[in-house]
């Protein structure tokens, strides 16, 4: 990476950081893209620049990397393990599914849960990876990615963390959503 990117990453880090403290300390819907560019020594439309989906974007990555780990999970996962056993192992590793997170990871989980606008970002930014993981799981499976069982199955998958995050008891419900996903639903 090179000294300019380097500055852009440095500055997009600089916002979210900030953003996040504010949040943290004022509750999301008390604090203005303005207050957060103020903090930050830096222009309004310089946050806009770097967050160009506004607000809600600025304690999130753009999605490329949340898609490219999703991808990864499936198409580097062990000799034989089930794609969704895989799936199932990376989703425990993010968010309010994580064993023992620590209290930065605790506090910024809870104001996504607690806060309608970010949650909801947050699950578009899982939705954006539907195709990538629908073409993941074909390739890996032998399917066409456009077979509606593939993206209905990618779709699925990509709908358990906002399902099973508001549960009381986010990784149980994270592995009961699994268990009927891989062993199909029970007949009457």
């Amino acid at each position: 990476m090179g000294r300019r990117e380097r500055k852009k990453a440095q500055t997009r880090q600089a916002l979210s950081d900030t953003a996040l403290r504010l949040f943290l300390e004022h509750g999301y819907d008390s604090v203005t893209i303005a207050q957060i560019a103020e903090e930050a020594d830096i222009a309004v439309a310089t946050v806009f620049a770097y967050f160009p989906d506004g607000k809600e974007s600025l304690i999130f990555d753009d999605g490329v990397e949340r898609r490219d780990r999703l991808v990864a999970a499936v198409r580097d996962r062990p000799e034989g393990q089930p794609v969704l056993r895989a799936l199932r192992e990376f989703l425990a590793t993010r968010g309010p599914f994580r064993v023992d997170p620590s209290p930065q990871h605790r506090r910024r989980t809870e104001l996504v849960m607690d806060t309608p606008a970010l949650r909801g970002y947050q699950g578009r930014l899982w939705t954006r990876s539907q195709d990538a993981l629908a073409e993941a799981i074909a390739d890996e499976s032998g399917r066409d990615p456009a077979d509606i069982t593939v993206r209905a199955l990618a779709r699925y998958v990509l709908e358990i963390p906002d399902l099973a995050a508001g549960e009381p008891d986010p990784r149980h419900a994270l592995n009961a959503v699994f268990d009927l996903l891989e062993s199909g639903w029970p007949a009457p």
